[in-house]
């Protein structure tokens, strides 16, 4: 039989299966599901008696997910389809994601086979570049005229590289004069600015002569600037070519801050720089000297001509006075930033902080007062320097009876959790962001809420975060998940479980099947070779990377793993949770650079701007996940004491500290910031990076 006629018999013979309602209206779930797997895996096959029977347990009415059979066996040999098969799976399943699914394949299909007539018809307003730029080649083929603001605007200002679809309409808009050469640089640029050597690639392929030829000197710049910029004392002068030097000093400079400077001596002299090249130049080498720790750094930071300065220079200008103990050097900094950097809770509680180790006490304490009302890092920190209940307002969300039933019916959603219940969590987001798509903001909220509900923790993490107006639901957005495996695995670690969940939700946000671009798995995000080491340590057996997808795996292996990381630093929580993001060797070199720093002044000179972050917010959701389980929380100081010093796990006799709302803090008097009380003793002086908002 044909693979065509074998494909559409399947697809007959299970939709007359699920008609006949008697033979599969008994069927359990569990059957159901068992059926839908093998049916699934049998979709792209020849039917047989077998592949019958499963799809007979399906009952499309009832099992909400068998449209994904139909598609599957659909997309199996998809070259061979006919628009009438097509056409009669998005009719009986409309406005469903696999009836999206299929139109997208079907489109391209469509493109390939030069059918730009039938593409035209089933075309619908897409976010994929490659479907937008067929939609236009369908265009140019019935003879439309590229319109630069209508058709192209979008597309080529996006900071993305374009797919190999888009070429030819590319090319074609350039033959139309709806893309010029001024177009083209701007992408250029742009994507220069950015690093983005694909963009630039690019757009200088779209140039002719010795614009191109300029362009694809910017292009090798980037990609290689030591190789290039070799040969830099050769080039004539121009704009483009002082351009290709800037940006290219200004990549190398990343990697190699000394041999940029260098090269920077020799090549000053050779061209005539305009102003912003000149300053890019500065501001790269400046920058990057100080994010490497050079002598120079703090000297180059403070001589950098005021439009040099960037957001970025300003920062490092205080972590490099911070590491210098220069404090008056450190305020002159801070009251350099931008008006946005200043409103930081960071950058007020260090100002805070500074301005009352130089004695001038009065105006500290406001500062902290204001600070102190933030529910983050540096607000846990403001309180406890003026010896404060924490400011946590919790906010709860009703869902009624009748707003849970008709959420557990609405069939998009029905099928996210019937593929979360299967264990395909991928499929299981994608059905779920596509649901999201179709409702309102408070349909939004409340499904998140019945998500949290149901146990699909990462679903409402991400959304009630997200959204402003939500970030007030700590039930919500920091789960008491897994609470007996949480609590066993903490224990028989000898860790803090409150730590250990802030851990868990800094790294996964409650994603079971996490896996990050360093190849790091599940909820606690263990690296495989990391998992075995630990593994063995515990005479536990360790099979594929995969296996560290199961949760109670994962922890119980990570919770370990955190209080080895904990060994190593004297059992201090926060050095530990530097050394589980960056690795324990780069925690001991920034100590022995700095470890005379008080923590919090430490923490916010570390050079890896997402171990600066991940530390605030490990420490920051320790604390709302020891109130979330006591109804109070150890002090944030407590568990950050002075390097060198022994942190010892609380008892029950450890102070702990009330957790209030302070919506309006009364006047206080003006005094100094005294050093905090007994309750926060052995970590005062020890805080850090970036809260993020309401801590998430």
């Amino acid at each position: 039989m044909p693979m065509i006629h074998v494909a559409r018999h399947w697809i007959w013979c299970v939709a007359s299966l699920f008609a006949a309602a008697g033979c599969c209206a008994a069927a359990d779930l569990d059957a159901q599901r068992e059926a839908f797997r093998a049916a699934l895996a049998a979709a792209t096959q020849p039917p047989t008696d077998a592949s019958r029977r499963w799809a007979a347990l399906l009952q499309h009415d009832h099992y909400p997910l068998y449209p994904y059979v139909e598609l599957a066996a659909l997309r199996g040999n998809l070259k061979s389809r006919t628009h009438a098969e097509i056409d009669a799976f998005l009719d009986r399943f409309p406005d469903t994601l696999p009836a999206s699914d299929l139109r997208k394949v079907w489109l391209r299909e469509l493109a390939r086979r030069g059918d730009w007539k039938t593409f035209t018809a089933l075309y619908v307003a897409s976010s994929d570049a490659d479907l937008q730029c067929d939609a236009l080649r369908a265009r140019i083929d019935a003879g439309s005229k590229l319109d630069y603001a209508r058709d192209l605007e979008r597309l080529w200002t996006s900071p993305r590289e374009l797919p190999a679809a888009c070429d030819a309409v590319l090319i074609q808009a350039q033959a139309q004069g709806a893309l010029d050469a001024p177009h083209i640089w701007q992408r250029l640029d742009a994507g220069a600015e950015a690093g983005n050597v694909a963009i630039v690639t690019g757009a200088a392929a779209l140039l002719r002569g010795s614009a191109r030829s300029e362009a694809e000197r910017i292009a090798s710049a980037l990609r290689d600037p030591a190789a290039a910029l070799a040969k830099a004392k050769s080039w004539a002068d121009s704009p483009r070519t002082r351009d290709a030097v800037a940006w290219g000093l200004a990549r190398y400079a990343r990697s190699n801050s000394a041999a940029a400077e260098t090269l920077w001596t020799d090549l000053q002299g050779r061209f005539k720089w305009d102003a912003p090249q000149r300053e890019r130049i500065l501001n790269a080498l400046a920058l990057y000297r100080a994010t490497s720790y050079s002598p120079d750094a703090l000297a180059r930071l403070k001589a950098l001509p005021d439009t040099a300065e960037s957001d970025a220079t300003r920062e490092w200008h205080v972590r490099m006075a911070l590491a210098a103990a220069d404090l008056p050097e450190t305020l002159a900094a801070l009251e350099r930033m931008s008006p946005q950097q200043q409103a930081d809770a960071r950058w007020r509680y260090l100002r805070a902080r500074v301005l009352a180790r130089l004695g001038r006490d009065a105006e500290a304490r406001p500062i902290l007062v204001e600070v102190a009302r933030e529910a983050n890092f540096h607000g846990f920190l403001a309180a406890d320097w003026l010896d404060q209940p924490y400011s946590i307002c919790a906010d709860t969300l009703a869902i009624g009876r009748d707003d849970e039933t008709r959420l557990a019916q609405q069939p998009d959603l029905a099928r996210a959790f019937e593929f979360r219940a299967l264990g395909m969590l991928r499929e299981a987001r994608r059905e779920w962001s596509f649901a999201m798509g179709k409702f309102d903001d408070r349909e939004r909220r409340l499904a998140a809420d019945y998500a949290y509900r149901q146990g699909w923790y990462d679903r409402a993490v991400f959304a009630f975060s997200a959204d402003p107006q939500t970030q007030r639901l700590y039930e919500q957005r920091f789960p008491l998940g897994m609470a007996d495996t949480m609590h066993r695995a903490a224990n028989a670690a000898g860790i803090d479980p409150s730590w250990a969940y802030g851990i868990l939700r800094a790294e996964s946000a409650w994603m079971s099947d996490a896996r990050s671009s360093a190849n790091a798995y599940g909820l606690m995000q263990l690296l495989p070779s990391v998992g075995k080491q630990v593994a063995k340590s515990l005479k536990l057996q360790l099979g594929s990377p995969s296996d560290l997808f199961d949760p109670v795996l994962n922890v119980k292996l990570g919770t370990h793993y955190l209080a080895q990381m904990a060994d190593a630093f004297q059992g201090s929580p926060w050095l530990a949770s530097a050394a589980y993001n960056a690795g324990q060797g780069a925690v001991m070199r920034w100590i022995a650079a700095r470890g005379d720093l008080d923590p919090d002044f430490f923490i916010e000179t570390i050079p890896y701007r997402e171990t600066r972050e991940y530390v605030a917010r490990v420490m920051a959701f320790s604390v709302i996940y020891d109130w979330r389980i006591n109804g109070n929380a150890l002090t944030l100081s407590s568990r950050m004491p002075r390097i060198g010093q022994s942190y010892t796990l609380p008892t029950a006799a450890t102070p702990r500290k009330a957790v209030a709302c302070a919506k309006v803090e009364p006047a206080a008097p003006a005094q100094a910031a005294a050093t905090p009380t007994a309750a926060a003793a052995g970590g005062a002086d020890s805080r850090g990076p970036t809260g993020d908002g309401h801590a998430g």
